[in-house]
C-alpha cells in the first residue's frame, strides 16, 4: 500500500500533472479534444479538492478545509437542484452531480492558485 501513497501525494501537490496525463493520454487514444478536456477536468477535481483542503489547513492552521469544500459542494448541489426543479419540474441526478463536480473544478482551481501564492509568501520572506 505504501507504493501507492508516494505517487498519489505527488499528484496531489501538483494537480496539473494528472490533468496533463489524462488529457494527453485520452487525446492520443480518441483524438477528441473536447472530451479529453472534460475527462481531464473530472479526474483532476479529486486532486484539486485534496490539495486545496491541505493548503487551506496549512495557511489557516485548521483541519476544516476538506469539510468546507464538501459543505460548499452540498450547498451548490442544493441550489442547482432547486433551480432544476423549478425550471423542469424534476431533478436529473446525473446532470446535477456533473454540474457540481465541474463547478468544483473551476473554483478549486482558482482557490489552488490563490492559496499556493499565499502559502509561498512565508518562504520567500524567510530567505
Amino acid at each position: 500500500m505504501g507504493f501507492l501513497v508516494q505517487p498519489m501525494m505527488a499528484l496531489t501537490v501538483l494537480p496539473i500533472i494528472p490533468f496533463l496525463l489524462v488529457f494527453i493520454g485520452y487525446y492520443a487514444w480518441k483524438r477528441d479534444k473536447k472530451r479529453s478536456v472534460l475527462l481531464a477536468m473530472d479526474v483532476t477535481t479529486l486532486f484539486l479538492i485534496l490539495s486545496v483542503s491541505a493548503l487551506f489547513n496549512q495557511i489557516f492552521g485548521t483541519s476544516f478545509g476538506f469539510y468546507l469544500i464538501l459543505l460548499f459542494m452540498l450547498v451548490c448541489a442544493g441550489l442547482i437542484g432547486g433551480a432544476q426543479n423549478r425550471i423542469k419540474g424534476k431533478v436529473d441526478p446525473k446532470r446535477l452531480v456533473r454540474a457540481v463536480w465541474r463547478l468544483s473544478f473551476l473554483l478549486t482551481s482558482a482557490a489552488y492558485v490563490i492559496f499556493f501564492i499565499i502559502g509561498l509568501f512565508p518562504y520567500i520572506w524567510a530567505i
